[in-house]
């Protein structure tokens, strides 16, 4: 009689043996350091002020639907943000503007780098995440706006 031999290797739901990833530290960074085009920052901001830009509601009075899920009023807010180094504008949208009150800390983990009309804006896209912190100790350091910067777009051309 031949008896099995134990398998070292552990088996996951759906028979993969595949081991999960270990989660990365977070590596947080300052306003100051952001520059476009990037992605995929992580930092402890402060908001200084929230304006709602719009408050727009469904065109129709019927309820819309998009792959059964209810579409509900599309609120679109601009808030100053910033740590010890700069302040930037941060693009709130639905549920992010509740969060975004001003006198909040919170932490914007995932966060990317839009451009609008030539300067940097700071958004969270499906994939990040904001979380409201304890209050931060820092000063805000207002006179240093990434968002007043106004960048060009130059296309270089390689020669071969």
């Amino acid at each position: 009689m031949a008896s099995k031999a134990s398998s070292t290797t552990s088996q996951q739901p759906g028979g993969s043996s595949a081991a999960k990833p270990a989660l990365r530290k977070p590596v947080f960074v300052k306003v100051e350091t952001l520059k476009p085009g990037t992605n995929g920052h992580t930092l402890v901001v402060k908001v200084l002020q929230s304006n709602n830009v719009t408050n727009k509601k469904p065109r129709s009075s019927q309820p819309q639907t998009l792959r059964g899920t209810k579409i509900q009023n599309s609120k679109i807010s601009e808030c100053l943000v910033g740590d010890e180094t700069g302040t930037i504008l941060f693009t709130a949208r639905n549920d992010q503007v509740e969060l975004m009150a001003p006198g909040n800390t919170v932490i914007l983990r995932n966060a990317k780098i839009d451009m609008f009309k030539g300067s940097m804006r700071l958004a969270i896209d499906k994939w990040g995440r904001i979380e409201v912190a304890e209050p931060a100790t820092f000063q805000v350091k207002e006179d240093n706006n990434l968002s007043l910067v106004e960048y060009e777009l130059v296309n270089v051309v390689e020669e071969s």
